[in-house]
């Protein structure tokens, strides 16, 4: 089968298309016919080394794959030809993709495969985000960062639904409209307005809540957006840099952070991450919420798609193609 490799840490030189065996489902696990894989920020970080427990070269990336169920292992409820979707800890860059049963999840009706490779990544984590670690609730004042990328245009539509006042910050026009076609009701456009002035002009106290997937400087302002007991999320590091909160403006601030690691999560505490995906399948079944795949690119073009994302181009998800 095809695959991608990431050679050696590095940029996007190091992947490379190379040919490997199909890999055989142990008990317990499925491989998947691969339709469609999502690409991740995360799979740029590993593929540069500066992912905390990530892969050792060579791998094969890819934290998503969408397809059809080609073949099962020892106890798996699951039969050839379903329609599904799979969260992994990497492998999703390949025409087959071995996962764990575990999280293996039917692809909602009406939804195409590249819809659904944009699902489990970008949703579980808006969603585990705003409720289970951001205690979001119906009024309260949300910011999500980098508004129109995967996880952004994701936890818009959730915070929406949820009833709260959602800002959103985005580095250029287009991405804002998105954004604001989504539910965002305070735009931001980052380059040119300062989102800690506008939070605190528009709530008059600060925001309730921020979801943070930048890190470096933006943490500590996203703490001065915050309103007394205001929480934030961290969930990542775009810019390269992680989030260093100051103690004192959560002393003072009487003000909270908590982290969030989608896989580590899943793999520690299954049920709470994983109890999202009813309701998650079942709102973008009735057309509630939609995934934004914004670009698709093929397999063997993985390079580029990287290259896309790092260059800030991307809005949406993107995907590859076998």
């Amino acid at each position: 089968m095809r695959a991608i490799e990431v050679t050696e840490f590095g940029g996007t030189e190091n992947l490379e298309v190379v040919e490997r065996e199909t890999p055989e489902p142990g008990e317990g696990e499925v491989r998947i016919e691969t339709r469609a894989a999502g690409v991740n920020f995360a799979d740029i970080m590993q593929r540069r080394g500066h992912y905390h427990g990530g892969p050792e070269p060579p791998y094969v990336p890819g934290m998503e794959v969408a397809g059809v169920v080609d073949a099962v292992g020892e106890g798996v409820g699951r039969e050839a030809g379903d329609r599904v979707v799979s969260m992994s800890g990497g492998g999703g860059y390949a025409d087959y993709a071995v996962v764990d049963a575990s999280a293996v999840f039917d692809v909602p009706e009406g939804m195409s495969f590249e819809e659904a490779a944009g699902f489990p990544v970008q949703f579980l984590t808006a969603h585990n985000c705003l409720h289970a670690w951001g205690e979001l609730e119906e009024g309260e004042s949300v910011l999500i960062h980098a508004a129109a990328g995967g996880v952004g245009t994701a936890a818009v539509q959730l915070a929406r639904e949820a009833g709260a006042t959602v800002f959103g910050t985005a580095s250029t026009a287009e991405k804002l409209d998105l954004a604001t076609e989504l539910g965002c009701d305070h735009p931001i456009n980052y380059t040119e307005e300062d989102f800690v002035e506008v939070a605190r002009e528009e709530t008059d106290y600060g925001l309730d809540l921020v979801l943070d997937g930048i890190g470096g400087e933006t943490t500590e302002r996203s703490l001065d957006a915050l309103r007394e007991f205001g929480r934030m999320v961290s969930y990542g590091a775009a810019s390269g840099q992680p989030g260093r909160p100051p103690t004192d403006k959560l002393l003072f601030g009487n003000k909270r952070v908590v982290g969030y690691h989608l896989g580590r999560a899943s793999a520690r505490q299954p049920g709470r991450v994983f109890g999202a995906v009813p309701e998650l399948t079942g709102m973008l079944a009735e057309g509630v919420l939609e995934v934004q795949v914004g670009h698709e690119f093929d397999l063997e073009d993985a390079a580029e798609a990287h290259e896309f994302i790092e260059a800030r181009k991307s809005s949406g998800k993107v995907v590859l193609v076998p």
